[in-house]
């Protein structure tokens, strides 16, 4: 058994790192680690390790709880967004800024819409299941290069057209926010850039005034929500559109494309749920079987469905099973639920990748059986690299099996995987 080498840059680790981003905000509002724990239900000693390098912050309702007590971003604490030294996720940050004019509605330089308007929605409607493509399989650099002109093209074609293909091409262009929102979120940590593409969608969804595109905006909303670290308000939005849904759907609840949705916004009220840390542990553990529990009957009814680009089924509700129980620290049941998942487990790269991330997360927690979350935080890697490498819980695990003892090949796959991360 060998102990892996701790990286460090600049004389630090990045968990180090973390640990004086939290004290620096901590002083900054001249709290004690005693205010700071009563105010983000986090006990001093898990606190004052943390400060000190020796825990690390990978459960995100901890990351929440802090940064709404500190009153900061959680970027901040994590140090996101940051560009990763891996060559991909760099070059995917580099694309930020025309996604940035594209989104403000100014035109890009390189457009490559149709001028006739027979040629049109046909070529819209490739583009846009491409970038959806790109998004569900991790592929990154390359969703980040295909949108700034995608969404230019798309603001251009709607402008002075007539109503009848002006739907369409509102209907096109919410399926284009939808992963230009996410890769914003969970690949580049811009919240703000995010929730401009939420705002753009929601224009779109009131001039077509449908309620499954309305409810489509409040689940846009509720990611960001989330993202910013306020899980109140977005259980409140995820609430409300499942209500918009649920009146809309009385007399029509063979639509699958409503089910489908429906499912969604429950797994999203139970991701909620794990982050609202001013309830009860014994609550949100209530809560989020509750929402499992409605989608799991939902996902019975859908089957495996691609409605709204969202992939519900019981394959997501399955991996959520996993991600959720992780959360909440429910390590067993996590593990459980992914062994239980493991054997039938068929979905997009991106949704697979994430799966055997959180199961490697669980893994992690759970001693004797560090090699073993190497090796699914590997298999995760290597079914979508970019969006495991820069998925600020996978580094953060990994940042916590450096402090363990390992087998030496699962050490060597560690420190791999440390260099590709940019770690």
């Amino acid at each position: 058994m060998i102990r892996t080498e701790r990286i460090r840059r600049g004389g630090m680790g990045t968990g180090d790192q973390t640990g004086r981003r939290l004290r620096s905000a901590r002083l900054r509002r001249g709290m004690t680690l005693r205010t700071l724990a009563g105010l983000s239900g986090l006990s001093v000693g898990f606190l004052s390790m943390v400060e000190n390098g020796r825990r690390h912050l990978d459960r995100t309702s901890h990351i929440n709880a802090l940064a709404e007590a500190l009153q900061v971003a959680p970027a901040e604490l994590l140090g996101r967004p940051y560009p990763s030294a891996n060559p991909s996720v760099g070059t995917t940050h580099e694309a930020v800024p025309a996604i940035r004019l594209a989104l403000m509605g100014v035109p890009a330089t390189g457009g490559t819409c149709p001028s006739t308007t027979a040629g049109l929605v046909p070529s819209l409607e490739e583009r846009v299941a491409h970038v959806n493509h790109l998004y569900h399989s991790g592929e990154y650099a390359a969703l980040a290069r295909c949108l700034p002109d995608l969404l230019s093209d798309l603001h251009a074609a709607t402008t002075g057209t007539r109503q009848e293909q002006r739907m369409t091409l509102l209907r096109l262009t919410m399926q284009a926010y939808y992963p230009a929102c996410t890769l914003l979120l969970k690949a580049l940590g811009y919240t703000d850039l995010a929730f401009l593409a939420v705002t753009r969608a929601t224009e779109c969804a009131t001039e077509l005034d449908d309620p499954g595109y309305r409810a489509l905006s409040g689940f846009f909303h509720t990611h960001v929500l989330l993202a910013a670290g306020d899980p109140d308000h977005a259980y409140a939005h995820a609430e409300q559109a499942a209500g918009l849904l649920e009146r809309n759907m009385r007399e029509r609840t063979d639509r699958v494309e409503s089910l489908a949705l429906l499912g969604e916004l429950h797994l999203i009220r139970a991701t909620a749920s794990t982050q609202q840390v001013h309830r009860r542990g014994s609550e949100r553990v209530d809560a989020v079987r509750d929402h499992l529990r409605e989608a799991s009957s939902l996902a019975r009814r859908t089957g495996e469905t691609r409605a709204w680009n969202l992939n519900f089924g019981p394959t997501n509700v399955g991996i959520h099973q996993v991600s959720l129980n992780t959360d909440l620290g429910l390590h067993g049941a996590a593990i459980h639920a992914g062994q239980a998942l493991r054997k039938g487990i068929a979905s997009p790269p991106g949704r697979m990748a994430v799966f055997h991330a959180d199961l490697g997360r669980a893994l992690a927690s759970q001693r004797g059986r560090y090699s073993e979350a190497v090796a699914e935080l590997i298999t995760a890697e290597r079914i979508a690299p970019q969006r495991v490498q820069a998925d600020p819980t996978v580094r953060q695990v990994i940042i916590a099996l450096l402090d363990r003892q390992l087998p030496a090949q699962a050490a060597r796959n560690l420190r791999g995987l440390v260099h590709r991360t940019g770690l």
